[in-house]
């Protein structure tokens, strides 16, 4: 894959649409869906070149963190907590993987992480995330 990728670094959440609606399409149990709501997560990328190391920070010290190979299969985690098997793509210049039931990207966007989860239905969750210093 070509392009510029550079995802490295440490974004704080700042914002996101439609979290609720798309919680419960693709069924977070309401008490996930209750800590996730307006959740000051940290996410922090380390990029060398197509290996990545993606760690979300919540409040309270829980972490989840998938690392993967652009184009290879690897063992992912869920921010319900679920694992399964997913193939990273790069489509221009975005990550893409298929969750069991949402499809995820994330990109790079005016200095910011900008992550979409779509489910199936059309219900699309938008994570808008600043750099921190």
């Amino acid at each position: 894959p070509k392009g510029t990728m550079a995802f490295t670094g440490k974004y704080e959440f700042e914002g996101d649409e439609n979290y609720d609606a798309f919680v419960q399409k693709i069924g977070l149990p309401s008490e996930k869906i209750e800590m996730g709501r307006n959740c000051k997560i940290v996410t922090e990328v380390v990029q060398n070149g197509n290996d990545f190391t993606w760690t979300q920070h919540f409040p309270g010290g829980r972490t989840t963190t998938n690392t993967f190979t652009v184009g290879k299969e690897a063992d992912m985690e869920t921010f319900g907590g679920k694992k399964f098997q997913a193939t990273v793509k790069l489509e221009d210049g975005k990550l893409v993987a298929e969750f069991p039931n949402y499809r995820h990207t994330a990109e790079i966007s005016g200095g910011k992480l900008v992550e979409v989860s779509a489910q199936r239905s059309r219900v699309v969750h938008k994570k808008n995330q600043r750099k921190s210093p």
